[in-house]
């Protein structure tokens, strides 16, 4: 536990990735401001000084991570036309999805004040899934354009079913994450069919 009157580097840092501790070993239900402040070994009253109220650290907590989500959409995005198609989208969702992207996620639908917030910042839909959803259209569309997919690869209907597809398979993991064979063969099952050579 941190002293009174002893600074906190990046404090902000420190109780997101408290947040995420908790949210990984208990869940959303779990997560309140005094788990994450225990979790973060800081002072009660830390979390309070820096945000409004816990509500707006979560949605904080959300944009931080949709920002990281955005990264790595550019990361994938700049992949295209190298490696396998199947391969750099398995690759991209296991990404998301195996550390805290699938606790965030229920976060978000188990709490409608957050949810509201994150639509007053710009962030309608459910924020991480929509990015991803965007980052993998938008690599389809380039891998498209290069013409390691059908010309009529419909990027609309495929970006969503791949993102949604994996996170049931992620989200149903009693015995951890799944195998990178088993995210590859989702994959290969919804764009096997328009991807070339």
């Amino acid at each position: 536990m941190a002293p009174t009157g002893v600074a906190l580097r990046d404090v902000r840092r420190q109780l997101f990735d408290a947040a995420e501790r908790v949210l990984l070993r208990s869940g959303p239900s779990a997560l309140t401001s005094r788990a994450v402040t225990e979790e973060a070994g800081v002072a009660k009253g830390v979390l309070h000084r820096h945000f409004a109220d816990f509500d707006a650290f979560l949605a904080e907590l959300v944009l931080d991570r949709v920002a990281r989500q955005e990264e790595r959409g550019a990361a994938l995005r700049a992949a295209a036309g190298t490696g396998t198609i199947t391969r750099n989208l398995a690759a991209a969702l296991t990404e998301l999805f195996e550390s805290v992207g699938v606790a965030v996620v229920a976060l978000i639908t188990s709490r409608d004040p957050l949810r509201a917030r994150l639509r007053a910042a710009g962030r309608p839909g459910i924020p991480l899934l929509t990015e991803a959803t965007a980052a993998i259209a938008a690599y389809l569309t380039a891998e498209r354009t290069l013409g390691r997919l059908a010309p009529d690869t419909d990027v609309d209907t495929l970006a969503p079913t791949l993102t949604g597809a994996a996170h049931l398979l992620f989200a149903a993991r009693e015995n951890g994450a799944p195998g990178e064979g088993a995210v590859r063969k989702v994959v290969d099952a919804v764009v096997g069919g328009a991807v070339r050579g």
